[in-house]
């Protein structure tokens, strides 16, 4: 029984979610606790499948899954005529740790979601597509193959569409998702169109056979032009960021947090199509300032336009983009530097490291700023900066968890966020030392934004209209405990993280050759 768990651990990542998503429906007819317990069953063993395949890649190296076929590579016999057919989820240390990020922010949320969304109808509806979004994310970052990875990140806009517009709100929440469904899906026509294109040059579609075969052609230049504008679209990443401040404010909180780490999967394939798919071929400098590029301007924007905002969750969407802008801007150095060994051993290398850190510590500490925002909603019945005031006394554990995300979303050691950020502030002042100013000045911003928002919310007397207001329900606060203690967890010991999860993921995306190799084997 264990050694078929082990054998199927992929597979098993994306079907336990699939198949909660399936049968919530039908449990939910016997009773919202039957229906409660379900889903808390299904995130759990998805969260250990998880942990446990993210174990056998960084202690076994590159997991492929076969599909319908005993081979675990795509190897060719000279004689066999042809290129087989085949599904491959394919998994590397990158891969690893975005499904560590998903694992983790989805049990935190899910846990969060059961009292934070106990009061709203259609439930049923609601954990389907939660889990379905949740079994995307997977699948989106352990596929093998570029339409597979198409069809899942199509599976994520509809599911996240319909959760951000769950509230309704006055039609503003179904704006925010038909706006959000609106971009993806002209980022999907986008990547689709650029599937074709290779496909029709090269027989292809798994990634491993594509980057073998690519010449960099005109029409594969248009091809990584289309994606790299969907996967920047749907990662939140400026000009393409207009969906970003709707969609997030007016989703659940629970479900908020949850498009974190959808935005970052979405990042995960654009830096997987950069180094992976083009890697022997890319024209390194020129996309590497195309995404460091994107990132200052994510960066700039989205700080400037978080602080006069007067709705917290709003305000807190727009900090989402300008910590995308940390990401691109790590790991475009990174790209930038990739056809330089000595830049790349130099400073490369850490800046790419410093990128895929922000990663996996944007998405605990942004998670748990947003789950803090809603559990403030949950309690006061109010976004609204001016109609709050004096919540720590009322709310001193909410209180203790936002300043905990505040800190760290701010670069104040020693809470993660610092960790990451001065890798990049390093690296990229090697690189180029009026980057790394402006991503300094753009943490001063962040921090002077939060101040404000810890003042208007929790600072002064407790305001007559909310004498009775209470601490958030306790499964809420285990979620934000969940989250904020791996924030200083992984802000304390940032070198075992850096060491063991980091750097692996970071080499696994930089070397395309060790992910050819784990694919084709000798084709």
């Amino acid at each position: 029984m264990i050694a078929a768990i082990i054998a199927n651990a992929p597979a098993l990542l994306i079907g336990i979610p699939l198949l909660g998503a399936f049968f919530s429906p039908l449990i939910g007819r016997i009773s919202r606790d039957a229906r409660a317990l379900w889903v808390l069953a299904i995130i759990t063993l998805t969260t250990l499948v998880g942990l446990l395949t993210a174990y056998l890649v960084y202690t076994g190296g590159t997991v492929i899954y076969v599909f319908g076929a005993a081979a675990t590579t795509l190897s060719i016999p000279a004689d066999s005529g042809g290129i087989p057919v085949r599904i491959l989820l394919t998994l590397d240390a990158l891969s690893a740790l975005m499904v560590i990020i998903t694992v983790t922010v989805g049990f935190s949320v899910i846990l969060y979601s059961l009292s934070s969304d106990s009061r709203r109808s259609s439930l049923e509806a609601y954990y389907t597509l939660f889990l379905l979004m949740i079994a995307s994310v997977l699948g989106m970052v352990g596929t093998g193959d570029i339409f597979n990875f198409f069809v899942f990140l199509e599976i994520s806009s509809l599911a996240a569409a319909g959760l951000v517009a769950y509230k309704v709100e006055k039609g503003r929440a179904v704006e925010a998702g038909l706006k959000y469904l609106m971009v993806s899906m002209i980022g999907g026509i986008f990547f689709l169109f650029a599937i074709a294109i290779l496909y029709g040059q090269y027989n292809a579609l798994n990634i491993a056979m594509l980057a073998r075969m690519i010449q960099w052609t005109p029409l594969d230049k248009l091809a990584l032009v289309l994606m790299i504008t969907a996967l920047a679209a749907k990662c939140g990443a400026v000009p393409m960021h207009f969906w970003t401040p709707d969609a997030y404010s007016m989703a659940p909180s629970a479900v908020t947090a949850m498009l974190v780490v959808v935005s970052q999967a979405s990042l995960y394939g654009l830096f997987r199509i950069c180094f992976t798919l083009y890697g022997l071929s890319l024209s390194y400098v020129v996309i590497g300032w195309v995404i460091i590029i994107l990132g200052l301007l994510s960066m700039v924007v989205g700080v400037t336009m978080a602080i006069p905002q007067k709705d917290i969750k709003r305000l807190m969407a727009y900090h989402a983009v300008s910590q995308t802008g940390y990401m691109l801007l790590g790991v475009g150095v990174g790209l930038a530097v990739l056809g330089d060994q000595a830049l790349l051993s130099s400073f490369g290398m850490t800046a790419m490291e410093g990128g895929i850190f922000h990663i996996m510590n944007h998405a605990i500490y942004k998670g748990l700023l947003f789950l803090t925002a809603g559990a403030i909603i949950y309690q006061v019945g109010t976004s609204d900066l001016n109609r709050m005031g004096g919540l720590g006394h009322r709310m001193k554990w909410t209180m203790i968890f936002f300043i905990i995300g505040a800190l760290a979303i701010a670069g104040i050691p020693p809470f993660n966020g610092f960790a990451s950020k001065f890798l990049i502030y390093e690296s990229v002042f090697a690189f180029n030392p009026v980057l790394s100013i402006i991503a300094m000045v753009v943490s001063i911003l962040t921090l002077a934004s939060f101040v404000k928002v810890f003042h208007s919310v929790f600072m002064g007397p407790p305001l007559p209209e909310f004498q009775h207001v209470k601490e958030a329900p306790h499964t809420m606060l285990i979620g934000m405990t969940i989250l904020a203690a791996l924030v200083i967890i992984s802000g304390i010991f940032p070198a075992f993280f850096v060491e063991h999860l980091i750097a692996p993921a970071a080499h696994a995306l930089a070397d395309q050759g060790a992910y050819l190799a784990a694919v084709l084997g000798g084709a």
